[in-house]
């Protein structure tokens, strides 16, 4: 199976960071490196991820001075050593046969930018309808006009080369213009497994806004296009900790 390139974005995710490394440490397809970009935390983000050297010896972590999701991906992929890249955000969580199983897809269904459905085990009920309603989208939308999670998203590095990587002008959406961009040469797909993640911002912009928020952004820019001019404000890293 291929060699992968992990990139992982941060900013101030030092409750959280651990647990995805942990995750990485135990996937059954160890062949990765893992590239942490982080942008310019406050907290002690980058100090809990080098504590992962002796479980992940072949992670980078690279401090970046301005903040930036786009920028964060970008630059990881600028450093990556191998081919196939996995984007993937602080607060993800995989189970250890998420890199065997997502390469084995990848390999048999020969895609080379791929995307997942968002898990919802253990969360209410009102956010498995949600997380439920927005997979279908995903599943419908990959046809004609497709879309995604940039928390958890597979490429390679000729595909984000020859697109020119994710649009920094873009704060809201920049996942979904990639894949997009991409689906014009490449095959774009789902793949039939989950990821899960911190349901934060569901927490504390309520479900139905959440939901709401990127309904409008998708309708929006299926009729007039990509959202270059903040359009629709979406801030990096804004969730606030519950003391």
């Amino acid at each position: 199976m291929s060699s992968i390139s992990i990139v992982v974005i941060t900013l101030n995710e030092e409750k959280r960071i651990g647990h995805l490394l942990e995750d990485l440490g135990k996937q059954c397809h160890q062949d990765f490196e893992v590239i942490l970009v982080d942008s310019n935390s406050d907290d002690t983000t980058r100090e809990i991820a080098s504590s992962y050297e002796e479980t992940l010896p072949d992670l980078t972590i690279h401090k970046m001075e301005t903040r930036g999701v786009s920028l964060g991906r970008n630059t990881g992929a600028s450093i990556a050593k191998h081919n196939r890249l996995l984007f993937l955000d602080a607060d993800v969580r995989l189970p250890p046969d998420f890199l065997s199983r997502t390469l084995y897809q990848l390999e048999t269904k020969k895609l080379e930018v791929a995307g997942f459905y968002m898990g919802a085990k253990d969360l209410p009920m009102i956010y498995k309808l949600g997380y439920y309603s927005f997979n279908f989208g995903l599943f419908i939308t990959q046809f004609f006009f497709p879309t995604a999670v940039g928390a958890c998203l597979f490429a390679t590095k000729r595909v984000h080369q020859e697109i020119g990587g994710f649009d920094e002008q873009i704060t809201l959406c920049e996942d979904c213009e990639y894949v997009k961009k991409a689906s014009k040469t490449w095959r774009y797909r789902l793949l039939p497994l989950t990821f899960h993640f911190d349901p934060r911002r569901l927490d504390q912009d309520g479900a139905f806004k959440t939901g709401l928020t990127y309904l409008k952004a998708n309708l929006r820019r299926f009729f007039f296009g990509e959202m270059r001019n903040n359009e629709m404000e979406y801030k990096f890293g804004h969730y606030k900790e519950s003391v």
